[in-house]
């Protein structure tokens, strides 16, 4: 175990909260040291002093300094969650394939459908209407299919595993990544959520 605390360094609206829900399962000492966007929503010097790219989340374990949530997830389960986080042989290719699939593509077409909202709000506003409209119609027919497409992909697989995401009796990898992703699912496309990821978040936020 670390001498000192973990300390997670935390930008405001960023992917954190997967980290903090997992060091408090494994009951790791931590803390967390916040970090305010600048007015272009990007990292302050602060936080590129920790790490070059400015991201978010960053944990500093003693001298080690680690970034990406999937990364850091698989970090602090190899050095202190071997015992605690066990995968079952059975769901153990779900585990890999899960953990890496919320960044690698539903992420991605979550900020995009953000993006879409926000590039409207910030053109001038005598064009504003005809942008919008734009950008709405785009999101209609490219951006909510995929998102509802994502969302049935996730609905069959819980509905298989009937929990967590590799079939456990406990939340591995998977569920830490996954996490994050579907709260945000929730809250900028409820279109494509369906009852099985509402479970899911409501257990997660009840641990």
């Amino acid at each position: 175990m670390s001498a000192k605390p973990i300390v997670v360094h935390h930008l405001e609206n960023s992917r954190s909260q997967r980290i903090l829900w997992l060091l408090e399962e494994l009951e790791v000492p931590y803390e967390v040291k916040k970090y305010k966007r600048t007015p272009q929503r990007r990292a302050p010097q602060e936080l590129l002093d920790v790490h070059l790219l400015g991201k978010s989340p960053v944990i500093t374990d003693g001298d080690v300094t680690v970034a990406e949530s999937g990364a850091i997830v698989e970090y602090l389960i190899h050095k202190y969650g071997k015992d605690k986080i066990q995968v079952p042989e059975a769901g153990w290719l779900d585990n890999v394939y899960f953990t890496h699939y919320p960044e690698g593509s539903v992420q991605p077409v979550l900020i995009r459908r953000l993006l879409f909202k926000l590039i409207p709000e910030n053109v001038p506003a005598l064009i504003r209407p005809l942008i919008r409209a734009v950008f709405s119609k785009v999101d209609e027919k490219v951006t909510l299919p995929e998102l509802k497409l994502h969302g049935k992909f996730i609905e069959t697989h819980l509905a298989k595993t009937k929990g967590w995401f590799a079939g456990g009796p406990n939340p591995t990898s998977a569920d830490y990544m996954m996490s994050f992703t579907l709260e945000i699912m929730i809250d900028r496309a409820p279109e494509a959520v369906g009852e099985n990821i509402k479970e899911f978040v409501k257990r997660v936020q009840e641990r």
